[in-house]
């Protein structure tokens, strides 16, 4: 979802965000081995429950095409890692799916293994093809101005890497692109493609919080949609804002610090709701998805209850994770790493991906649970790390 995007409890992330609170500040760690790692329980002893097993396999095999061949940024696996467990995992019976974890992988833990995982899902809110009246706010494609390249007061010596997003203006120069506010006043009027046109601006901001989502039309034609690019503009989580401001607390008559709880504010108070969605920057463009999905960081489908985001510095993209402990039972189980988020950063930041509908987003939209997290490693990765028993 994003070469995504993430949502929860307390204070609003940046990612593909989601909602995620101050505690969750990355360590000092950059990767996986500075973090450290500690050999885990046996995975037979962790009392997997056989359908969350089932649907994790499902999901691992689903990566493996992948995980055969990108390069493992936590430093934690080579490709080669992965072919024994891809080649079992293809043939292997969903019901003995606990067999197949214990059989080709060691449970590690990586830093201190205290987990904090938060809930995104996939948004659908209303939208048409064309503009009209009730439905006119634009959802756009990367614009045709958008590149990458350096201010003119960065020296040149101090230019690596690919440069920053932005554009040039009418006098040449490299400049920051257009932030959320100017975007809304019409920047990028023929600039950038109209994929549709949503309904409420609102649910909008948050669609783009997920990093991708559904419109459903009048006509009942659903348009998937899903990240292709950002502004490039700095991400302010308005949660955090708002309850610095006083605005979110759990006391009688204040609205809580969930999705919905921010929602509703910014329902009630349209002016200052507008002023606070102004102050994130942020501005997500999109493209038209067809076929299966939502598609992860990995470019494979997302599955509810399934697959999950994590920083890939300290977790290898395809990696089953067990999340073990979490305060919120619903967080408990095997996961897989397929996706990432803005926020999500640190060995032990995890999203969890709940799907589509009422139920989902009631689930994303509060979730907050923190416990022990467990990166499951191909047994020759961990092996070669002398992680044995």
């Amino acid at each position: 979802m994003r070469a995504l995007a993430a949502l929860i409890l307390l204070l609003m992330l940046g990612a593909c965000g989601r909602i995620v609170p101050a505690a969750s500040i990355p360590p000092a760690a950059a990767s996986a081995v500075v973090a450290g790692l500690a050999l885990g329980p046996a995975i037979g002893a962790l009392g997997l429950d056989d359908r969350a097993a089932a649907r994790a396999l499902a999901s691992f095999a689903e990566s493996c095409p992948q995980v055969l061949r990108r390069t493992d940024a936590s430093g934690l696996t080579t490709p080669a890692d992965w072919q024994a467990p891809c080649a079992a995992a293809s043939g292997w019976a969903p019901g003995r799916a606990r067999e197949f974890f214990a059989a080709h992988f060691d449970a590690v833990q990586v830093g201190d293994g205290r987990a904090f995982a938060t809930g995104y899902y996939e948004p659908e809110i209303a939208g048409s093809r064309t503009r009209r009246p009730g439905f006119e706010v634009p959802v756009y494609a990367v614009p045709s101005d958008l590149v990458r390249g350096w201010p003119d007061d960065v020296p040149a010596s101090q230019r690596q890497g690919q440069g920053r997003l932005g554009r040039y203006d009418e006098r040449g120069r490299f400049v920051l692109y257009h932030e959320r506010a100017e975007i809304e006043r019409g920047a990028l009027n023929g600039k950038a493609k109209v994929i549709a046109y949503a309904a409420d601006p609102v649910e909008l901001f948050f669609l783009q919080i997920q990093g991708s989502g559904r419109l459903r039309t009048a006509e009942g034609e659903i348009i998937r949609i899903g990240y292709a690019g950002q502004n490039g503009r700095e991400y302010v989580g308005i949660g955090s804002v708002m309850r610095e401001r006083g605005l979110l607390g759990s006391g009688p008559g204040q609205y809580s610090g969930s999705m919905q709880g921010i929602m509703a504010y910014i329902r009630d108070n349209p002016r200052e709701g507008r002023e606070l969605m102004n102050l994130n920057k942020s501005w997500l463009f999109f493209r038209e998805l067809t076929g299966d999905g939502p598609l992860g960081a990995m470019g494979v489908p997302v599955r509810s209850n399934a697959s999950v985001a994590a920083d890939p510095a300290f977790v290898p993209l395809g990696a089953p994770v067990v999340l073990t402990g979490m305060d919120r039972r619903e967080a408990n189980g095997l996961w897989v790493a397929q996706d990432t988020g803005g926020a999500i950063k640190g060995a032990n930041r995890f999203d969890t991906f709940w799907g589509a509908g009422d139920e989902a987003r009631r689930i994303a939209g509060g979730m907050s649970a923190r416990g022990r997290a467990l990166v499951l490693l191909p047994k020759a990765a961990a092996a070669r790390h002398r992680l044995r028993r």
